[in-house]
């Protein structure tokens, strides 16, 4: 079996320029999308909050309530309390039994104001719950007709990208096999340190694509030679001459156009 011919470096570099015009190209679409994936997680969040406020807002009514039930018992109990203890009172014996029974009178005429304190404040609670159940109300519901705009906004542009994001992946994996692997490491090293993510670019005007920094006549010719892989002294992209970027860039369009 005939041993795989090694690559020429002219082909690691065109391989390398088409993955970066793949990758360039997802990079597009996912700008496209920008944060929109972010703001509707976001608003995900903010939505479920904003439920799980009015859940604990609306229990804290019930308990409210619950209380207000209880201290009405209260004041029933003691009431036939009172009553009870007056009756007794007109069957007792001596002063010191009216006198304790009075005092049982007393301390339950003492839970009773107590009782319509507390329903008077678990009242005024509940009054200013409701003014921040019916904010809280108001606010999910603005907060869930964005969600729902924010969600078809991504849907249409899911739509309109995801079959070509997914294609252009696939592509940028099988470009990624045809190029020996301490390139690919070093591509996407490179790629992941600059802030465009282009890791390979073409010389514009005498200098590195992007970069104002001059690159040397001797350099550029060896570049156009196409014998070595070069990088840029200043910014450590791997660099490719005009020519053979825009050999590419028409053999790349080409291959868009049909995804």
């Amino acid at each position: 079996m005939a041993a795989k011919k090694e690559a020429t470096v002219e082909e690691k570099l065109r391989a390398l320029y088409d993955l970066q015009l793949i990758d360039s190209r997802v990079d597009e679409i996912r700008n496209v999308r920008g944060e929109l994936p972010l703001e509707v997680e976001d608003l995900e969040d903010e939505v479920l909050g904003l439920k799980t406020r009015m859940d604990k807002l609306k229990t804290d009514l019930e308990t409210i309530n619950y209380e207000i039930t209880a201290k009405k018992n209260l004041i029933d109990e003691s009431k036939a309390l009172i009553k009870k203890y007056a009756e007794q009172q007109k069957n007792v014996r001596n002063s010191r039994e009216f006198n304790s029974l009075a005092k049982e009178v007393e301390y339950q005429e003492l839970e009773i104001q107590l009782a319509e304190k507390n329903i008077k404040e678990f009242k005024a609670q509940i009054e200013q719950k409701k003014e921040v159940i019916a904010d809280t109300k108001e606010k999910l519901a603005e907060r869930e007709t964005h969600l729902k705009h924010k969600k078809s906004e991504l849907d249409a542009i899911l739509a309109e990208t995801e079959k070509e994001e997914k294609a252009l992946l696939e592509q940028s994996d099988i470009f990624e096999k045809q190029i020996e692997e301490r390139l690919v490491k070093a591509y996407k090293r490179i790629r992941s340190n600059v802030k465009n993510g282009l890791a390979v670019v073409p010389i514009e005007r005498g200098a590195s694509g992007g970069s104002f920094f001059t690159i040397p006549p001797q350099v550029q010719v060896e570049i156009a030679s196409r014998k070595k892989i070069i990088t840029d002294e200043h910014s450590g992209r791997i660099l490719v001459d005009p020519v053979l970027a825009e050999e590419e860039q028409e053999k790349m369009h080409k291959m868009f156009d049909k995804i």
